[in-house]
This record gives structure tokens, sequence and C-alpha cells, in this order.
């Protein structure tokens, strides 16, 4: 694997005198505790004397009903327990939604889907909360319940209105077209299984303030649902996270209901509470990735072309809105991943059903719609009797003028030079003779071959959230503390904003100190999300050190006696042609000539504009883009199946730190490659979920990744959009790439019955392949 001819340079034992660069492959700044169990996470940290442990209350059964009494005198009085809380007991808004104010924290007179919580247990230990969660009677009526999408766009209810993009008299285009397609596909949700699940520890201080420790990938929001459950200003709530034990996107709102829930015990009892879901409780209780269902009819020419299309999502949002305005606007966004719609409809409806709301997740609707689109290219294939490549390539965007569905101009387009170059450097049409001869020959095993691309937007389409903010401070003996606002989830961001800031000062990656991303450092800052990470808060960082490079080189000009702009920084030296003194001599003297050496950064994502109520605008800075290829064989007596071989280009711009690039690309991968294959999530009549425990939910596992796993780095002469170092994000784009799989598969199905389209969903279970 190319990971392994990194040359890898180990951040804690780099040389001193050497400075960092851009482009080093420096391992994480915590891999070293995060595999000895040293990195500590919110249930590491020592509880404060007097911490209380909170558990939520709630029933699963019915979906919906009304609440007719609730009893919890056998809580109450259950050993160790201290005060149940209850909607009577918040003093401010019984509401924990990031936007739309339709989320409560306690469910006060009817419930809405299975597992909704009800009340909340504050105990000496958490055992005793758990035991006396169990004792509460709670009687409630049932009411009709919609489960499935299908039974609420039976009943025309909605949680959002319908949304639509509309080029041209598509209709008229699908119809005079030489052939016309029809088809769909069931996409399923997915589970974040993040390996540290929700929890929060809430600290309260004197008059009324707040300290919250929460996993939270914006703890801006935490901030505010905290101060809006208590009823107080924002600035009594300070919420900190130092890392998350991984996040998906499942810890972006997600992450609020708990953080609240301990922040109003605690400021109920005057002790410290902490509140820690189990894994079970978890699964129940949190928002999965929406799962959809895509209708297409296309019309193409006899070379698969595409002349007019009508594609539409029906998806299941869940009771309440959550994200799901932008989740499935990005649905719609990537809907024609890398392909030009002369004529088009893509029409989205967000369908309310009485389970738990859905929520943001890898890729943000993105790869529902990626899914989709490539469903519908491998059945213009089949229909046509033509590789599934060939059609792709026909339908690439071309010539730098054309505009996607939303009236954004497509100007950096590498699709067909990144397709091309994974085709010939995986074989791709050697192996697909060799596979067609190999499912001709064998009846019971059926091989499939796919190859497809990835056109992925970056920027968040809210405009406000494309900001971020910085603080650097250096002291006297020249070390760094660095603070931003994003959270570091396992991706790498902090080990690429320290490498940013090393790299501007001129100083050794050790030399720049990591914190905790804390509202009382960095104000009002966007969730860590939209693969924006680094972009955002690398350019803020940046920003900071650029301010104290230019303060600094005005103290070193007048001790060498030069001027300013003569002076340079590197390897931790400070120089002219005049003289040199090394960054903690130079800091040292600016403390003494009373120059300040803390500063802020600020950035905002330029050129972004987007007018939802026209559809037309650039809601992304810019594409990042990749293509994969796969291999799988099929047992056709089982359903069961095995990925033999996969093979990635994928295009990161100039990167910052390919090591950690390259662990982005593998894990995005395979986390994709789960969502299309094994994990199912399985709703039972009365709106339970059935799948809430790694016994029935199978996410990969080692012995699922593909026996050869090629992933290379396209060799970009970097982002044509002034991003840091000209690099792209990394963290969502290479989930879509999975979509391969699913494609090989639909191939190796295909293959049994050519010209027949196999009726074949996601997730492909080994089930669903015998079926």
């Amino acid at each position: 694997m190319p990971l392994r001819k990194l040359q890898f340079v180990d951040a804690k034992t780099e040389k001193a005198s050497r400075s960092s660069r851009l482009g080093d492959a420096l391992a994480h700044d915590s891999a070293v505790l995060h595999v000895t169990g040293q990195a500590k996470y919110i249930d590491d940290l020592p509880e404060p004397a007097g911490t209380l442990h909170l558990v939520p209350g709630f029933v699963l059964t019915p979906a919906r009903g009304k609440i007719t009494s609730i009893d919890l005198k056998a809580v109450e009085q259950a050993p160790g327990v201290v005060k149940v809380l209850t909607t009577h007991d918040i003093p401010g808004k019984n509401d924990v939604s990031p936007v739309m104010g339709d989320e409560p924290l306690f469910a006060e007179d009817e419930v809405a889907f299975s597992g909704q919580v009800i009340f909340g247990v504050l105990a000496e230990t958490r055992l005793q909360a758990r035991k006396a969660a169990r004792l509460a009677k709670i009687e409630i009526d049932p009411l009709p319940a919609n489960i499935t999408a299908a039974q609420g766009k039976n009943a025309k209810d909605e949680v959002l209105p319908e949304y639509a993009f509309r080029r041209g008299k598509f209709r008229d285009a699908i119809n005079s077209a030489e052939q016309e397609i029809s088809g769909s596909i069931e996409i399923g949700g997915q589970e974040h299984f993040y390996l540290e699940g929700q929890i929060a520890l809430a600290t309260p201080g004197e008059d009324g303030d707040m300290h919250v420790h929460s996993s939270s990938q914006h703890p801006s929001e935490i901030q505010h649902v905290v101060a809006r459950v208590l009823g107080v200003e924002d600035a009594r709530i300070v919420c900190e996270c130092r890392r998350l034990g991984g996040g998906f996107g499942g810890k972006e709102t997600q992450a609020a209901p708990w953080a609240a829930m301990a922040a109003l015990g605690a400021h109920i009892t005057g002790r410290p509470v902490k509140c820690r879901l189990d894994r079970d409780d978890d699964m129940v209780l949190t928002g999965k990735r929406h799962d959809t269902v895509a209708n297409w009819d296309v019309g193409v020419d006899k070379n698969g072309v595409i002349e007019g299309i009508s594609m539409r999502f029906e998806t299941r949002c869940g009771h309440s809105a959550d994200l799901s305005l932008g989740v499935n606007d990005r649905m719609m966004f990537h809907a024609e991943n890398t392909y030009f719609y002369p004529e088009l409809e893509i029409l989205s409806e967000r369908i309310r059903t009485h389970t738990v709301s859905n929520t943001a997740f890898r890729g943000f609707g993105g790869p529902q719609g990626i899914v989709a689109c490539e469903h519908m290219i491998d059945t213009i294939a089949i229909n046509l009797g033509q590789d599934p490549l060939d059609i792709r390539k026909r339908n690439l965007y071309r010539d730098g003028g054309e505009h996607t569905p939303y009236g954004m101009k497509v100007e950096d387009n590498i699709a067909l030079e990144i397709i091309e170059g994974l085709e010939a450097s995986c074989d791709y049409r050697n192996r697909q003779k060799q596979i067609a001869q190999f499912n001709a020959e064998n009846d019971l095993l059926k091989k499939g071959l796919a190859l497809t691309p990835v056109k992925f937007g970056i920027s968040f389409t809210l405009k406000h959230l494309n900001q971020a903010g910085a603080l650097i401070n250096i002291y006297s003996d020249g070390s760094i503390l660095l603070n931003h606002g994003g959270i570091e989830m396992g991706q790498g961001l902090y080990m690429k904003v320290a490498q940013i800031v090393a790299n501007e000062l001129g100083v050794s990656t050790p030399k720049v100190r990591l914190s905790s991303a804390s509202t009382d450092k960095v104000p009002n800052a966007s969730p860590t999300a939209a693969s924006a990470g680094t972009d955002l808060n690398g350019a803020a960082a940046q920003i900071a050190a650029r301010k104290l490079k230019k303060r600094m080189s005005e103290v070193a000009a007048r001790l060498l006696q030069t001027t300013p702009d003569k002076i340079k920084f590197e390897d931790n030296q400070v120089f002219c042609d005049k003289g040199s003194l090394t960054f903690s001599e130079l800091s040292k003297q600016c403390v003494l000539e009373r120059v300040s050496l803390s500063a802020t950064g600020f950035y905002a994502t330029p050129k972004v504009e987007w007018d939802r109520e026209k559809a037309v605008g650039r809601p992304f800075l810019y594409f990042a883009y990749g293509a994969a290829c796969c291999e799988t064989t099929i047992d056709t007596m089982t359903g069961e199946y095995r990925v033999d071989r996969v093979d990635i280009l994928h295009d990161v711009g100039r990167s910052i730190n390919p090591a950690i690039d390259i662990g982005q690309i593998e894990g995005g991968f395979v986390q994709g490659m789960g969502w299309l294959t094994t994990e199912e999530l399985v709703y039972g009549q009365d709106g339970r979920l059935l799948t809430h425990a790694p016994s029935t939910y199978k996410i990969p596992t080692a012995t699922d990744l593909p026996e050869i796993f090629n992933v290379e780095i396209y060799e970009s002469k970097g982002n044509t959009e002034d991003t840091v170092h000209r690099s792209k994000a990394v963290g969502e784009p290479p989930f879509m790439l999975a979509s391969s799989v699913f494609s090989s598969l639909f191939h190796a199905v295909g293959s049994i019955v050519p010209g027949k389209v196999p009726n074949l969903h996601a997730p492909a279970t080994p089930e669903a392949m015998l079926k």
C-alpha cells in the first residue's frame, strides 16, 4: 500500500533544528496517546468531588402517543437518587433543536418516537441512576404512527416543504429521447457507531456560570443550547472539547440534549453532573444517516448520453427537522455527481416519520445523491448492453463552461483525467475482459468490476457557517500555544493546523502546543463538519501567525539593523544577511520590548453565495475529485461475497500531510463500504429500532478489508482556489468512493442474466444479494 512508501517524520522526535514543512508525512499528534490508551476523553477526566450521574428515562412503545400519566415516586425513592428532572425543572426553554425549535429536551404531553426522553435521573452512581430509571410508571395512549417514509408520504406529512431544481423542458427531453429508462433504488440509513459514545460533564461555577465538557463537533451550539435551556446569556456558558472518539456527523447536533441535561442537573443541584450513554441507549436515542428512495426517469441517446432527467428523492427525516434541510439539499447538489444533465428535474420530499430524527452523517446527504446517480448510470449501461465506464465518460462535464443543476459553473474539472489515470493504472479494460470470461465459465461464483468517480462540493451551503477563528499565544521561551474552533475527532485536524502555524513561523512542529477547543477562547465557531475543518481553521490560524510574524519581524529588524522585509523565519532561527538569533531569543526580546505575542485570526470563505429561493448561485468554493475501481466475487448459492481488490486515485490538491490524507481516504472508503454492504438498520412495526447493538448491527471489521487495497494521491498542481497550501478537503469525499463496491456487486449479480437489471438495493447484504 502506498502508505508504507511514505517517509514519516515523527513530530515528537523531529529534530529541534528543523522547521516544519507543509507536505511532511507527520504522524497524528495523539497517535502514541491513542495506541497506548493515554489520550484523555471526557470519561477519563477526574470527576470533581460530588459528581452526580444522570441517566435519561424513556419508554420504547408506543412510537407515538399521548402521555396520560407519569408516576415517578418509585424513581425518586430509589437508592442513591438525588433528583428526578422533568419539564417542570427547566428554567428556560424546553428546546434543544439546532434551528427550528421543534426538539424538546423532555417530552411533555406527547411522545413522537420510540425512546423519546421523558425524564432524567440524577443519582450518586451511574448504576443507581440506571436502575432507578426503570422504575417509572408511564401510561401512553397510542396515536397513529408513520414509521416508514412511504407511510409518511401517504399521510402527506412532511417535516419540511419539498424542494426542486429544474432546468429546461425535461419531460419533453425524456420523452423525445431515443430511449427512455426508469428505475429506483432504496438507500438505507447508517448508524454513526463512534467509539466514544455521547457524553457530557457539566460543572457549575459561581453566579450561574457553567462549564461543560461535551463530546461535540459544535461547542458553540452546545453553548447556545445550554444557555437556552437554563435561561441565561451565552457568556455564562463555556463549552470545552479536547478530542472526540469519533463523530462522523453524529455529534454535530445530537450532542446537545445530553449536555443540556447534564447542565440542567448541575444548575439545579449545584453539583457536577456527568451524562454518559451506553451503546444500546446511544443507538436508540440518536439520529442516523437519512435513508431515502430515489426514483428516476432518464432519456438517453444510443450511446447513453443523457438528454433529460427527472430524479425524485423520498427521504425519511424523523419526527423533527434537525439538519434535514441542509442534508436533503446536499443530496440534491450531488445527484449529478460528475455528469452534465442538460434538461432536468431534481426533487426532494422531506417526510416526517415517528422515528428518531435523522441527522448529519459523513457526506451530509451527498452519498445518497451520488449512489442514486451511479445506480442510474449502471442501469443505463445494462439496458444498452455497454460498459458502464464508457457511459460514465460520455456524460462527464467537459468544457468547463457547463453549469450544475443549481447554476454553478464547473471550472476546475479534472474528473476525466482522474478516471483515465485510474483506468490505466488498475488495468481496468483487461480485467473487465478477464472477468467476463470468468463469469462465462463459472456458474456458482460470479465477479463484478466497477470504476466510479466522485465530485464533491466543499463549503457549508449555509453561508454564515463558512467562517473560523484562531488564537495563538507565543511565550517568552519561544513556545507556542495554538487554539482554534475546530474539533479533533481522530481525523488529524490539529496536526495539520499545527503544521500550518509551524511553517509560517519557521519552527519545528513540537514547538506548537495544541489546546482544547473552547468557547471562551474562540467564540461563535462553526461546527467541524462539511470537510471544511482545515480550510477554515487552518486559514484562520495562518492569519494569526502572520500577524505575529510581522510584529516579530519589526523587532528582529531593529536588533539586526535591517528592514522587516529582509527578515526570514526558518529552522527555529530568525535571520538576515547581517546576523541571526533563535526564535526563542526573539520571543524573549519581544516581551522585553512590550510587543504583544498574542494574536487572533479570522477567516471567511470567499466567493460562496447561494440563493436558495431561486436555486442559483455558488454554494461551494471548489470541488474535490476522486475515483475508485472495485472488484468483487459473489457466491450465488449463499449471497455471500468478498471485496477482492480496490484501487483508488484521489484528489487532495497539494497535500498538507499525506499520511493523514491517505488515512482519511482509506477510512472513508471502508466506512462507505460498510454503509452499502453490511450496515442495516431495521425498525419494528411499533417503531422500535431492532438493530441497536454490535450483535445485530454489523460495521466492517478488519476481515472485510479488500485483500488488495491500493490508494494513491493524485499528483496535483494544487487547488485553483486560494486555500492553505493549495490543499483540498479530504474528510468526506472518499466516503463516496465506496459507490464502486455497490456498482461492482450490481455488475456481478447482473452477469447472471445478461440484459436484466437486478433488483438490488442498499445495503447489499448477503440476504439482499441472495434474494
